[in-house]
Order: structure tokens, then C-alpha cells, then sequence
């Protein structure tokens, strides 16, 4: 029996970008299936030419770029048709585009319209594609919202973008793609900036559709475990060339390209010890302008051959049935791609003496905000984005506190640094002359504990001011912090850059320049400008390549341990918490509900909301636990007054538990939990200690 033929079939795809100076391929030679029915992965770093092979499928690709050879065949009922050959404003490529091929973007809020309420902007492509009236458009629209999980769609049809959180905008989008019933989605990035929980929900949505519709899809993403989770086929991209290709369970189990055998090494383990060093991707990916000789990845590869992979391509061979490999060292037997262990480096004698007491100490922190309505503005209520929360950081300790969006994280880690001025509690900070009021400091000793405790914040991009230069940004804050000459705060601008990984050749150019992991890398480096002893790391990683992001990780233990830093690390990555965190807060609703060793907290949860999180961790291995996976958000009203908030999305839920606010407790396995049942509960938990 013949195999049936593939719905797109990508021949000798290229994609050229005409600049002033030169002419430069960005997608160079790629040749995809994608079967109908099934999802292909398409994996690789930032600017290995993912998003271009996307939008080249639909003629999406914005000038100066251009397809430049190759076909991109679609198998329609009336026959095949080239959409690489048709004319960029010929009838059909309109149909196909949102008619047999959707999109949906990585960012919603840059896709979706600020001025047209959601229903408007899914029905206008349904009228366009499915010739109905409006009418008509507006139940199939509502009930396409209802088939994406969306709540109280009818309500969420009339709404505009800023109404929705994020997981309810991407769910908006899909609902958008999938009106027209196209047969191939193409999601690119569709869940790199979601909660862990939304993130599950979304890959259990498109692995529903995708059996009920019998839709391919093209899903795009540097995420290794999405991968394993969704995917049927996967082909790795490094600079532009598929490098590695083949059915997911042999490429994930049997990786023969060192690229794909990085890229699995840098991912945050989440089993055995996670004190471990993680393997990195050495170096950054170089920009199609600047591509090397022979094989692109030879430059950061361990395993390459002199005089061979800097003067050849490799030819793309198969390895196995239907696993395809292009790499000179293919049959290599060597270890994964990684970079040697963090050395053991002397911390300070200051940080070797042992103090009992905490170096921050948190008490009844509570902020709020107010709700506003009417014409005059009236107070009408408030958010209670932190809610009495209490707890310690130890000297030379990193806390990792998670949760989902809307639960307080950043709030919390803003009100400590002083961005928020906190509505009650106290705030306790070991200082270098005695314990120091961090809420009521002012004057001097202000100066001093903004030298003492730093923020690295998520979006570097927007954190460093583009018209200074690299040695301005770090420079400034060593010119209000110390006595330093400008000669010598230029010296130590420079070693800053090199402690954290950089030239200090880049002290000249401004943050354009350069890449997000390098920005991260700046970003830290002013935080440690003022030898601070608290950083705040507010989601620091989040936005980054899984490569990028061991390298932040490994570079942050490293400068912990060579300057005694202590830690709070805010994210929603279960995986990054785990491999940098001595201590885990879990937060739900402005509230703590668990807090413990990070091997207890993964190992044996107490708090049935710990539990959910861990079973929405992305991953084949871990389908088995699906059923404890939970639908819906954060209360968006902050923390409960009456009952425990999660009582709501709670599987374990009894009429004891909406009738008062559980108390934070230790528990039988050592962690402080907040739940009335944590006693009688046997939670389980996909991830095991090796």
C-alpha cells in the first residue's frame, strides 16, 4: 500500500534578502513534507530561518526578501499548485492564505487588531472564505471560541484585545486560524511566552483539533519538550539548512547532528541532581551575513574536523529509515555538545561564614490596587496582588518563586526592589552596618540598599535605554555609587563585561547590537555594577533560546558563587526554577501556597496547585499525568478573602475549603504548604528523582 502523497511539499527552498551592500540568504536550500494529519516540528535557535520558511509558505516574506528558488507544492482537490511560482496578488494565493493554510503568530498583541473586538477580526476572514452573512458568522465564530477553550465566549466575542490576558489573545488567535477550517496550520512560537499550565492546555487543544479536523500542522519552536510532546516528524534548523530530520522518536532518542544533540543537552533537566552544571551550546548563532565556510555549525561544534567541516558542506545522508543527518561527524560516537563544568571558585570569606540570620526577611507583605469606576473615578475595589505573604532568604541562597501570570510574582518582586511601596508588612534587610527597614529606609541608607539589592528584569530590550552606549549604561550606575575616576569606571565597565562573558570591546556599542542573550548578559552586569548582595531576577531567562538560557543559568551560578550573591529568581519555567533554585515559593492568587527544598517541591508536592503545574511540564514521558492538568486562570481579582482562591480550579475542592483562607503550615514532608487537605492528599508528581 503506496503511502498517500504529502499535503506541501517543500523543494530546494531559498530565501534571499537584497541589502544595499550584498545580496543575503536567510533560507538556504530546504526541502520539507509535511503529511496531512500529522504535525512537523520545525526546532532551531533564534535566526535559523524558522519564521522565514513560514511566512515563505504563505508569500508572507516582507521586502527586501524575497523567494529566490525553489517550489512550495500544495495538494488541492482541482490538483497541485506551486505557491512559490503564483503572482503575489493572483486570486488564488488570497484564497489560500486563511483559507487552506492559517497562521497563528508568537505574539498575539502584534498581530491582532487594538481597534476591532475579536469577533470582529475572526469573522471578517470567515466572511471572506466561507461566503456567510454576518449573522451566521457570529455563532460560528462564538462556537469556534467555545471550541478553543475560550471562557464565556459569547461575552469574549465583543471584546478587544487588551480585555483578554494572553493565554485568552493566543486562544483568540487560533479560534481566528481555525474558523476557515484550513488544512494546514502553521503555529509559529504559539506558546514561548505562555504559563506552563496555558502552554498545556493550548498543545491539548491543537492535538484535539488536529485529530478531529485531520489538519497538518507546521509547529516552530526551540522548545525540545514541546516538541516531544506534539510532534509526529521533526527537522532541526541551524543557519538556514535543515540539518536533521526524521520521526520524532528516533531523532529525540537517537540525535546524530551535534547541533541536535546541544540543543537536547541544554535543556533544564528535570530528574536526578539538579545542582548539576547544564551543558550549553557554546557561542551564539552567526547572523546569514556572516556565514561560515563548510558546514555553518563548525564554529561551535566539539566534535568538528579541521581541513573537513571548515571547508565543505556536508551531504545530507540517511542514518536510519527515514532519519536524515548532514554532518561530517555523523557516525561520531562522542558525548553531546556541552560546555565543561562550572569550575569550583572560592567564594568570599564573607559569604563562607555562616549567619543564621535570613539576609531578607519578609513579613505580612500586602499590596493592593485599586480598582477605579464611574466618571469621577471612584474606588470601587482592589486587587490584591500580594496578600500577606511571609518569608526568608538565606545568605548565598537562591529562592526560585513560580506561578502563573496574574499571581503576583512580579508584583511582589517590584514591591521588595521599590518600584510598588507596599500597603502593610515589614521588610527586613541584613545590611552591611545592622538589619535595615527596607520599606520605611530613606536618605543614606536608601542609597545603600539600592547599591545592595539589584533587578535584572525580563525584557532587557526595554530595560536598557537604546541612545546610551554599553559602558554609559553600566558606567552610570558605578558614577552614583562610587568615587571612581571616569578612567578608572571605564576599567571596571570592562571587567565587568568579561566576568559575564563579553568583550569588553562591546563597551562602545549601543543595545541595538546585539543579541538577547547578550543584552541579558548586560543586564546583568549592571546589576552587579554596585556589588550588590540581593539580585531580584524578574522572569531574566524567559524570553531566551533553551541555549541562551543554560548559558544565562550557568553564568548566574558561576557569579553566585565567585561574589556570595544571594537570589530571588521569578518565573513560570518549572524547568529553570529547578536547575537554579535551593528553595522553591510557590505562589497562587497574591498568596504562597508551598514552599520547600526545590527536590521536595518536585519530588513529593503537598498543595494540589504544585501538583497541576508539574503535570502540565511539556513532554511525552509525562502524558501520563494529564488528567491532573487544569483548565482556566488566576483569579483576576488577586487573593482570596473568603476561601482558598484555588478552590475553584481544584480537583480536590470540599465546601471546607471555599469557607476560609488556609493557613501556611509545615507539612509532614518538611515544606510550609497552604492547604486544608494536605494531610489526607497523595499527590503525585511526573518528575523522579534518578
Amino acid at each position: 500500500m503506496t503511502a498517500p502523497s504529502p499535503l506541501v511539499r517543500i523543494d530546494d527552498l531559498k530565501v534571499d534578502f537584497d541589502l544595499p551592500r550584498q545580496t543575503v540568504t536567510v533560507v538556504d536550500g530546504v526541502s520539507l513534507t509535511i503529511p496531512r494529519g500529522k504535525t512537523l516540528c520545525l526546532v532551531g535557535e533564534s535566526g535559523c530561518g524558522k519564521s522565514v520558511t513560514a511566512k515563505a509558505l504563505l508569500r508572507l516574506v516582507e521586502n527586501p526578501g524575497r523567494i529566490a528558488g525553489g517550489s512550495i507544492t500544495l495538494d488541492r482537490e482541482d490538483g497541485p499548485v506551486d505557491i512559490a511560482a503564483l503572482a503575489p496578488n493572483d486570486k488564488l494565493l488570497r484564497q489560500i492564505r486563511g483559507g487552506e493554510i492559517a497562521l497563528i503568530h508568537q505574539e498575539p498583541m502584534s498581530f491582532l487588531s487594538p481597534l476591532y473586538t475579536i469577533g470582529n477580526q475572526i469573522s471578517e476572514g470567515l466572511m471572506l472564505h466561507r461566503k456567510v452573512s454576518k449573522a451566521e458568522a457570529r455563532h460560528i465564530g462564538i462556537e469556534t471560541l467555545r471550541e478553543v477553550g475560550m471562557p464565556d465566549p459569547e461575552a469574549k466575542f465583543d471584546r478587544y484585545t487588551f480585555q483578554l490576558s494572553g493565554g485568552q489573545r493566543q486562544r483568540a488567535m487560533i479560534a481566528m486560524a481555525l474558523v476557515s477550517k484550513p488544512k494546514l496550520l502553521i503555529a509559529d512560537e504559539p506558546t514561548t511566552a505562555l504559563d506552563v499550565t496555558t502552554q498545556a492546555n493550548i498543545l491539548d487543544l491543537l492535538r484535539r483539533l488536529q485529530e478531529t479536523e485531520d489538519m497538518a500542522v507546521l509547529f516552530i519552536t526551540h522548545d525540545l519538550g514541546v516538541v516531544e510532546e506534539i510532534a509526529d516528524e521533526v527537522a532541526v534548523m541551524y543557519l538556514g539548512k535543515i540539518v536533521e530530520q526524521g520521526p520524532v522518536d528516533e531523532v529525540l532518542s537517537n540525535p546524530r547532528h551535534p547541533y541536535t544533540r546541544g540543543l537536547l543537552a541544554s535543556m533544564p533537566r528535570l530528574e536526578g541532581d539538579f545542582k548539576a552544571p547544564l551543558s550549553a551550546i557554546r557561542g551564539m548563532v552567526p547572523t546569514p551575513a556572516n556565514r561560515p565556510k563548510g558546514c555553518p555549525f563548525h564554529t561551535r561544534c566539539a566534535l568538528a574536523i579541521e581541513g573537513v567541516c571548515d571547508a565543505r558542506m556536508p551531504a545530507a545522508t540517511m542514518v536510519e529509515s527515514g532519519h536524515m543527518v548532514a554532518c561530517h561527524a555523523a557516525d561520531e560516537t562522542a558525548a553531546p555538545v556541552s560546555t565543561p563544568a562550572i569550575a569550583a571558585v572560592p567564594t568570599p570569606a564573607a559569604a563562607n561564614a555562616r549567619d543564621d540570620t535570613p539576609l531578607l526577611k519578609v513579613e505580612n507583605l500586602s499590596k493592593f490596587f485599586p480598582i477605579k469606576a464611574g466618571f469621577l473615578e471612584r474606588t470601587v475595589g482592589h486587587v490584591r496582588a500580594v496578600s500577606d505573604i511571609s518569608f526568608e532568604i538565606g545568605h548565598g541562597e537562591t529562592l526560585g518563586l513560580v506561578g502563573e501570570s496574574g499571581c503576583g510574582k512580579s508584583t511582589l518582586a517590584q514591591t521588595l526592589i521599590g518600584i510598588h511601596r507596599a500597603d502593610a508588612g515589614k521588610v527586613t534587610f541584613a545590611g552591611r552596618e545592622g538589619p535595615v527597614d527596607v520599606l520605611s529606609a530613606r536618605g543614606g541608607v536608601a542609597k545603600a540598599l539600592r547599591s545592595d539589592m539589584r533587578m535584572v528584569f525580563q525584557d532587557p530590550s526595554g530595560s536598557l535605554n537604546p541612545r546610551l552606549r554599553v559602558r554609559d549604561i553600566i558606567g552610570e550606575v558605578l558614577e552614583v555609587n562610587t568615587s571612581l575616576s571616569r578612567g578608572q569606571i571605564d576599567a571596571r565597565v570592562k571587567e565587568l563585561l568579561g566576568e559575564v562573558g563579553l568583550s569588553a570591546d562591546y563597551a562602545g556599542r549601543y543595545p541595538h547590537a546585539f543579541s538577547g542573550g547578550q543584552r541579558q548578559r548586560v543586564a546583568i552586569a549592571r546589576a552587579l555594577a554596585s556589588d550588590p548582595r540581593l539580585v531580584i531576577a524578574d522572569e531574566a531567562v524567559s524570553a531566551l533560546d533553551v541555549s541562551v538560557q543554560t548559558q544565562i543559568i550557568n553564568l548566574m551560578k558561576r557569579l553566585q558563587r565567585q561574589h556570595g550573591l544571594t537570589y530571588l529568581f521569578v518565573s513560570h519555567d518549572l524547568g529553570v526554577i529547578a536547575n537554579i533554585s535551593d528553595r522553591v515559593a510557590v505562589m497562587y492568587a497574591g498568596r504562597i501556597v508551598e514552599i520547600g527544598r526545590t527536590e521536595d517541591i518536585f519530588y513529593r508536592p503537598q498543595h494540589p496547585y504544585t501538583e497541576a503545574l508539574l503535570a502540565a511540564i511539556p513532554g511525552r514521558s509525562r502524558r501520563g499525568v494529564a488528567g491532573k492538568r487544569i483548565e482556566g486562570h488566576a483569579p483576576a481579582d488577586g487573593a482570596s478573602e473568603q476561601g482558598c482562591a484555588f478552590a475553584s480550579r481544584c480537583p480536590y475542592a470540599q465546601p471546607a475549603c471555599r469557607a476560609s483562607v488556609p493557613a501556611l503550615a509545615q507539612s509532614v514532608s518538611g515544606q510550609d504548604v497552604a492547604c486544608h487537605r494536605a494531610a489526607e492528599l497523595d499527590l503525585s508528581s511526573p518528575v523522579r528523582a534518578a
